[in-house]
């Protein structure tokens, strides 16, 4: 009888000690002494959320109009970092686009935009002013380098990845579009350093880090930078930079290996074409302070205008450019630069990328109806040859339009991308491929541009309406996460929950496949990324 009564008084503990742990799940506290960490330029002030201390919009860098970032005005008194700061400016459909099936999965947050208070980083670490080194990811926001913002979408809460890995999560807001890319080096003066304005934000942003991180928990000298799409971008560029020498030690790009598609020629002549549209000289450039940002943004628009009547390609004109001092060659070059060949690189894409804008092409069900849209862009025997090359590679695909939505730009590109890094690298790049098609709006997006997202920030839970929220992508998160927490911490994404994952090298080719099953496939689709290569068409353009 006594036993009997041990146990039930046992099995009442238990479960006051679950209720309890019940109640302080969700848990925040904030207070005038909670969470404060001294920076460089003075204190700041965030909260502790389920055990995780955050902060959120913290200045980094100020900068006047079209001039590189300096350090930021220090303070006195203890300085509030509980909410994410301004985005940069952007055109306001960059972040609503109103309703569509595409807005569905990917419902970006619309949030103020302030041209000069910008400058703005976010923290989460498990811990703060104890001595620890823990890993940094940074991570740096896509949206081409036009929009986005560390906060555009609700997966991009660093918490769950800090609470997960014990890194430090650093998140980064920048100058965009024209403010950020317009090249002025042609008005010299006080303007000949005006160009890459976006970039040299990061920078500044990544040197801020250096300097600050460790009163954050974090290890100054393990850095990662990540970014997706033109954040993937952004990363690539940054490995052109000689001035992130020390400041990062490994990279990982998201659908973002690119080639530059402005010059530096072409850059100079865009940036004088907007500075004559808005009457400014080299006499008179402090006029450049005088308008607005939509006055400027149509300046842009009609310089672009002028340029390509007379037959100047005037494509890319918001991105970066090889200026030769910050931007030293294009990221796709061959040759890989000295001072990054020691940067571990994980990259990889998305099967169907660009799915979302272009859903009419799924409606075909049939192979007849695939088959006479493949013959548009092949002619009647490439189509056969893809159709074959395609059947190839992917065996059990059962869904033929699945053909039409088949990425090979972004892939290619991160193979070329892979392969520069494997032969001329000091450090290992690995390589994945993303193909988990999503079961919202009927399948329609598939493994779209950006898919990935939830699932590497393990945050499935805050972003449903583009993954469904079913099991198997919470079992997929916790596996791709568990891959990006070991690549931080120690330069390879290698973890228990993934099979053996090689290096890539061009012979053998290793990609792993994210997806229900996870593995690893080597050059599974060199023949038909070759033949798309060789028709020299990227299919989302040429629908």
């Amino acid at each position: 009888m006594m036993n009997i009564y041990k146990v039930l008084v046992l099995m009442i503990i238990l479960v006051l000690i679950k209720l309890l742990s019940y109640g302080q799940s969700g848990l925040l506290k904030a207070g005038e002494n909670i969470a404060v960490v001294p920076t460089k330029y003075g204190k700041v002030r965030g909260y502790i959320d389920e055990g995780i201390f955050a902060f959120k919009g913290i200045p980094y860098a100020k900068a006047d109009r079209f001039m590189p970032p300096q350090a930021p005005k220090k303070w006195d008194d203890v300085r509030q970092c509980t909410i994410f700061g301004p985005q940069a400016m952007q055109a306001k459909a960059q972040s609503w686009q109103g309703q569509s099936d595409e807005n569905l999965g990917f419902q970006f947050n619309v949030e103020p935009m302030d041209e000069k208070e910008c400058f703005v980083l976010n923290v989460w670490s498990q811990g703060i002013n104890d001595g620890r080194k823990r890993p940094v990811w940074v991570w740096i926001h896509g949206g081409g380098f036009a929009g986005g913002s560390a906060n555009q979408l609700s997966c991009f809460d660093g918490r769950s990845m800090a609470s997960k890995g014990d890194i430090v999560v650093v998140s980064v807001n920048h100058r965009l579009n024209l403010p950020g890319y317009l090249d002025l080096r042609g008005l010299g003066g006080k303007y000949s350093e005006s160009v890459n304005l976006g970039m040299q934000d990061l920078v500044v942003a990544l040197q801020w880090v250096k300097d600050n991180i460790a009163n954050f928990g974090g290890d100054p000298n393990t850095v990662t930078i990540n970014g997706q799409s033109g954040g993937g971008g952004k990363v690539c560029t940054l490995l052109a930079m000689p001035s992130v020498v020390g400041l990062f030690q490994r990279a990982i790009i998201q659908s973002g290996s690119l080639e530059f598609e402005m010059t530096s020629e072409n850059s100079k002549k865009y940036g004088l074409a907007v500075a004559a549209v808005l009457g400014v000289t080299p006499g008179n450039t402090d006029k450049l302070n005088d308008f607005t940002y939509d006055e400027l943004m149509e300046a842009g628009e009609v310089a672009a205008n002028i340029l390509g009547s007379e037959g100047s390609s005037i494509m890319g004109r918001y991105c970066p450019t090889v200026d030769g001092k910050y931007v030293t060659q294009n990221p796709l070059d061959k040759t890989i630069p000295e001072f990054s060949k020691n940067v571990s690189v994980l990259l990889g894409s998305n099967l169907n990328e660009f799915t979302y804008p272009n859903r009419a092409i799924i409606t075909p069900k049939t192979m007849d109806e695939v088959r006479s849209r493949l013959v548009k862009l092949y002619g009647d025997e490439g189509a056969e040859e893809f159709i074959a090359l395609y059947s190839e590679v992917f065996p059990d695909d059962k869904q033929p339009h699945q053909m039409l939505t088949f990425d090979g730009r972004l892939r290619g590109a991160a193979i070329i991308q892979a392969t520069s890094r494997s032969e001329q690298g000091n450090a290992p790049v690995y390589t994945y491929l993303f193909s988990w098609q999503s079961p919202v709006n009927d399948g329609s997006l598939g493994a779209a541009h950006g898919m990935e997202l939830p699932f590497m920030f393990n945050n499935i839970a805050l972003q449903r309406p583009l993954t469904g929220g079913g099991k198997d992508a919470y079992e997929l998160a916790d596996k791709i996460s568990s891959a990006w927490i070991s690549f931080v911490k120690t330069g390879d994404p290698n973890c228990k929950e993934l099979p053996k994952w090689q290096a890539f090298k061009l012979d053998s080719g290793a990609t792993m496949i994210f997806d229900n099953k996870c593995e690893v496939v080597y050059n599974h689709d060199k023949k038909l990324i070759g033949f798309m290569n060789s028709y020299s068409l990227q299919l989302f353009g040429s629908r």
